[in-house]
């Protein structure tokens, strides 16, 4: 689970992370980085739209990503960082395992991890 401390949730801070932030996307995802001044743990949030699934699909889809970046909380930079994971379509059909691949390449391009 993501902590509550790590849970991006104002509409401000996700148009900080959309629009100000380095983008890098894959297959099935799309991600954000904004780095901030702010004295705040690293946010995380999520964004799937109704073009993944109907409701079912896209809340599964959100659970699964959401479990992927708490086990990756411990490499990301701990202060000031908003974080935004986009699915795209073709993520409501992916496995966790291209999920959790597609997320790994996503944050070695943004530099965020060697990993």
């Amino acid at each position: 689970m993501l902590p509550a401390a790590h849970r991006l949730r104002a509409r401000g801070d996700f148009t900080v992370a959309l629009r100000r932030g380095a983008r890098t996307g894959t297959r099935r995802l799309v991600v954000h980085w904004a780095q901030t001044d702010e004295a705040h743990p690293t946010r995380v949030g999520f964004v799937v739209s109704k073009a993944v699934g109907g409701s079912v699909v896209r809340h599964r889809t959100q659970r699964r990503l959401r479990h992927l970046a708490a086990a990756r909380l411990a490499v990301l930079p701990p202060d000031g960082g908003l974080l935004v994971v986009r699915a795209l379509p073709a993520a409501a059909d992916a496995s966790s395992a291209e999920l959790a691949g597609d997320v790994d390449r996503a944050l070695r391009r943004l530099g965020l991890t060697s990993r």
